[in-house]
């Protein structure tokens, strides 16, 4: 059977619905296909010809180069397991750190006990240290490179839409979300110190897990923000 221009426009219509295309920039992308057919026609170009043979994937291409197709939940679960993935080891570098400070291996403290003139004696973490900050600046850039390149590379793979409009927001927030989950695992240490004192390391693995959670909804609050559902859009 030949396929004719309104048996084209049908089918692109018919597919954008199903991909859950906003209806008004369906209509208006059905209305540059029909100029496109019409002019293929007139150089006498075949409908067939000129779409490849297949409406359906012509469709779905165009949408998802022009980021109209809505995000859906799937999607959002796939960039925050992503950016999770990504934040995972610096994130596990930078508690060793931590647990470095804390178990004093690289400075030993002066101990338990008084001093002579009743100054209490005790082990503080070297927080002051440069080699600490120099690590987790380490951390935080290597976990800046890590979570775009992995959440890059998760929405290259599915072909999402708007992926080059979320690389440009990631781009730009990112940092934000790293400091954010920098100062929560440094919260839990803290709170930790007060409430568990010198069995604080019961606080590490729960700031371990925390940081990359932060990451993946700072990364999916992003890619929702920068592609949000059509009937979001107004």
């Amino acid at each position: 059977m030949t396929l004719t221009i309104e048996n084209a426009i049908q089918q692109a219509e018919q597919t954008w619905h199903r991909l859950g295309v906003d209806k008004a920039a369906a209509a208006e992308m059905a209305e540059e296909l029909l100029a496109d057919l019409v002019a293929a026609a007139d150089d006498g170009r075949s409908v067939t010809d000129y779409i490849g043979g297949d409406i359906e994937a012509l469709a779905t291409s165009w949408a998802v180069e022009r980021g109209l197709l809505p995000v859906q939940q799937r999607c959002l679960k796939e960039t925050a397991i992503a950016a999770a993935s990504g934040a995972a080891l610096p994130a596990l570098f930078a508690v060793l750190l931590c647990w470095v400070s804390w178990s004093h291996i690289l400075d030993p403290c002066s101990g338990w006990g008084a001093a002579p003139g009743g100054e209490a004696l005790g082990c503080r973490a070297t927080v002051d240290a440069w080699w600490m900050w120099a690590g987790w600046a380490l951390c935080a850039a290597a976990a800046y490179g890590l979570v775009l390149r992995s959440v890059s590379c998760a929405l290259d793979n599915n072909l999402a839409a708007g992926r080059d409009a979320t690389r440009r927001e990631l781009v730009k927030t990112l940092p934000i979300v790293v400091v954010a989950a920098a100062l929560a695992g440094g919260g839990i240490g803290l709170l930790g110190a007060v409430v568990f004192g010198y069995f604080v390391i019961v606080a590490f693995p729960v700031a371990l897990a925390a940081m990359p959670a932060v990451v993946a909804a700072g990364a999916a609050w992003i890619r929702y923000r920068s592609c949000p559902p059509v009937d979001t859009i107004s």
